[in-house]
């Protein structure tokens, strides 16, 4: 266990100006998981099961995402990764067997700044899993399947998000810094569980689910997607407290590397994920910014980002 440039880099931009609080924390701490997530089971269209059993589960996915160690580095308690996962319980359709959508959300700090940046904000509307109350949430890289490819598949799909978070995270910091996540993504989608009830793994299963976004982070068509993760954190955002021009400027050379992805690759789902994330943010940094930054940033967006394309031609 090491603790990264990364891991120090996070530890300095979250808690520059809390040394006094710091040391009043005992070693006892130690060093925690990379993150931490708030979870939450809803099951408000599910009739005739007892709903003790989704309360269960929500405390079993609780202590599997914030219990579970994913990467070889050191982090703090302080330093945790923050997200957020809500299952959505839509459907029973069969003993012990559910259908459901899940939510995932993740934030990062911004240097000198109170203010957090979402990372990821994206919704899965594909996840079918087996829990029986009490059960273990198991989960191995190495065996990504277990007996039952429905009890896995839960498990397989909560540890691609968290991977998927990881690298998003860690290429904010470092120039192809999430590479090592992205990877581990793969691997599950790789070796994902495999039944008839069970749907996003796949290419041919639609153009818009796990298959295709870890494809696409992975794809050296999309390498400059890492830039601008880069770019816009570390290079944008990060700087705007010390200078709010330069830091604009970074995220406009990043919108720029975005919409040149756009036109050789129009409509892909990386470039969709990010616009989910970003799309607020970005109409704040450039609502002060010149009146030809903000035009040329609008003209952009709205290409780039149809859904919230209007919202961007008020910037204008």
């Amino acid at each position: 266990m090491k603790n990264s440039p990364i891991s120090r880099l996070r530890k300095t931009m979250r808690y520059a100006g809390m040394l006094a609080c710091c040391l009043l924390l005992t070693t006892a701490a130690a060093f925690a998981q990379e993150i931490r997530a708030n979870v939450t089971v809803v099951s408000n269209e599910i009739t005739g099961v007892d709903k003790k059993i989704f309360t269960t589960l929500q405390t079993a996915m609780k202590e599997f995402l914030n219990n579970r160690r994913w990467s070889n580095d050191a982090y703090t308690a302080s330093e945790r990764i923050e997200c957020n996962f809500m299952l959505n319980v839509k459907q029973q359709v069969g003993n012990n067997t559910y259908n459901a959508t899940l939510t995932i959300q993740a934030t990062r700090p911004v240097f000198n700044s109170s203010y957090v940046s979402s990372l990821l904000n994206t919704q899965d509307v594909n996840v079918a899993f087996k829990y029986v109350e009490f059960q273990p949430l198991e989960f191995s890289d190495n065996r990504v399947v277990a007996n039952d490819p429905l009890v896995s598949n839960l498990t397989a799909t909560l540890a691609y998000y968290v991977y998927i978070i990881l690298g998003l995270d860690y290429d904010s910091f470092s120039p192809r810094g999430g590479d090592q996540f992205f990877k581990k993504a793969a691997n599950i989608v790789t070796n994902a569980p495999d039944a008839k009830e069970i749907a996003g793994w796949k290419a041919f299963e639609g153009n818009r689910n796990r298959y295709w976004l870890q494809d696409n982070i992975l794809n050296s068509k999309f390498s400059r997607f890492h830039d601008v993760m880069y770019q816009y954190h570390r290079q944008g955002l990060d700087v705007m407290y010390e200078d709010m021009n330069k830091g604009r400027a970074a995220v406009m050379n990043s919108l720029n590397m975005l919409y040149a992805i756009h036109q050789d690759i129009p409509n892909s789902m990386l470039l969709q994920v990010f616009f989910n994330a970003k799309s607020e943010e970005l109409l704040k940094v450039f609502s002060k910014a010149p009146p030809q930054d903000k035009s040329r940033a609008a003209q952009m967006m709205a290409q780039m980002d149809i859904t919230n394309a209007n919202k961007y031609q008020q910037m204008k």
